[in-house]
């Protein structure tokens, strides 16, 4: 005997309390086997697959792409094989995760049926009161949204090929109108794009930002890159600044804690990290995502290399896991590989800072009484005002600075050059 269960969208973890449906990996009238991969959430910027925890068929589809679902709710409903208690406890348990095991039906078979058969339209508010606008009747729209869901599309279509046509021509929508919704591209917020204007708006609004910015001279860093590069390719290593300089501010920020730590307003204490997870901001198409390098004060120039390739590589492909993106400390945006000479970034709430790397640009400089052509980068500053000083932010700075312009200062004990 056959019987229908809810999946509902599962506690991931990590105070994670709701989640966007990027996509859905099956459609209705699909058979599904236990633990295959239904649906791609979207928490707090990492993408996660979310398994059925049964073997069946997909009845329904009950949240559509592009939606929030809070943890608890009902997203799926599949038909499975009635095979008792103990065979459904086996069904939805694995040892290692945690699944919600769901009670038999009370309700009469023939009932469920006849509450099954009941015509029933899916469509949002928006779209129905678009539909009662243009006088569409809903029952008479194929949906082709997911699942079936009627869209704003589906109704206009159905608008334009069967009323649109037997109505006046002083009914019809002013050509001027049409021309000007014709210059206009609305492109809907979704995904990590709506997540990165959460989160920037967040920071805006309970940070007070301040920012500094300095000019430092990277002749030797740039040397340094150089004797390096062939050594680091002998190793399968795409040697960039970004390691150096993160390397650099892992030594600067032990000596300036604040910018290594957070507010926690709510018990009025400041948070001083003791580990140092070092966020790297990656564009992609999908918008931009920060994924961090854990314990960077551990590991070697290379290591770090190969990291940050690979983190840019699963950021790229949406595959970074939450354990990528969870617990950073401080975060480097390096705005000059797109080509800015300075800039000034929104600190990445909960974190204190933010540091911006910019361009490097070849000028001529006098350099011990010499004139001689240097290299030169910007970099930037942005940090939290509540509990951080001018003062003290100008000192890491000025710090950070001087371990660039002399990076022998920082990498005296790199094991990986010998």
């Amino acid at each position: 005997m056959a019987r229908t269960e809810k999946i509902k969208l599962p506690d991931i973890g990590e105070g994670i309390a709701e989640g966007e449906i990027i996509r859905w990996l099956v459609k209705e009238g699909d058979p599904v086997k236990k633990f295959q991969s239904i649906v791609e959430i979207l928490t707090d910027k990492a993408s996660v697959e979310i398994p059925s925890p049964y073997s069946g068929r997909v009845i329904k589809l009950l949240a559509r792409e592009g939606e929030r679902v809070r943890v608890g709710t009902p997203i799926a409903e599949i038909e499975v094989e009635d095979l008792g208690r103990a065979a459904i406890q086996e069904a939805v348990e694995k040892p290692g995760e945690r699944h919600e095991i769901k009670a038999v039906p009370a309700v009469p078979q023939a009932e469920s049926v006849a509450e099954e058969r009941k015509p029933r339209v899916r469509a949002p508010p928006r779209v129905r009161k678009l539909a009662q606008e243009l006088g569409v009747d809903l029952t008479l729209v194929r949906g082709t949204g997911p699942g079936g869901v009627v869209t704003e599309e589906d109704v206009k279509r159905f608008y334009e090929e069967n009323i649109a046509k037997t109505r006046a021509p002083q009914a019809v929508v002013e050509p001027q109108q049409v021309v000007v919704e014709d210059r206009v591209e609305r492109i809907q917020l979704r995904g990590i794009k709506r997540r990165m204007a959460e989160r920037m708006i967040e920071a805006k609004s309970k940070i007070p930002h301040v920012y500094l910015a300095e000019e430092v001279d990277v002749t030797e860093l740039v040397r340094l890159r150089e004797s390096f590069k062939q050594l680091a390719e002998s190793k399968g290593v795409k040697l960039t600044y970004l390691p150096f300089i993160i390397k650099a501010v892992v030594k600067a920020l032990k000596e300036y804690p604040l910018l290594n730590s957070s507010l926690d307003m709510n018990k009025g204490e400041i948070v001083v990290k003791k580990y140092y997870n070092i966020g790297v901001a990656v564009d992609t198409e999908q918008g931009l995502v920060v994924p961090n390098i854990k314990n960077a004060d551990g590991k070697g120039l290379f290591q770090i290399a190969r990291e940050i390739e690979d983190l840019a590589r699963k950021a790229r492909e949406g595959k970074l896991s939450l354990e990528d993106i969870r617990d950073g400390t401080f975060t480097i945006t390096n705005i000059g590989s797109i080509g800015s000479t300075i800039g000034f970034p929104i600190i990445n709430y909960p974190e204190s800072a933010i540091l911006g790397i910019h361009r490097i640009v070849k000028k001529p400089s006098y350099h011990e009484d010499r004139l001689e052509p240097r290299y030169y980068m910007n970099i930037s500053l942005s940090f939290d005002h509540r509990f951080i000083e001018g003062g003290y932010a100008a000192r890491f700075l000025a710090t950070l600075k001087n371990y660039l312009e002399n990076p022998l200062l920082f990498l005296v004990q790199e094991e990986e050059f010998k």
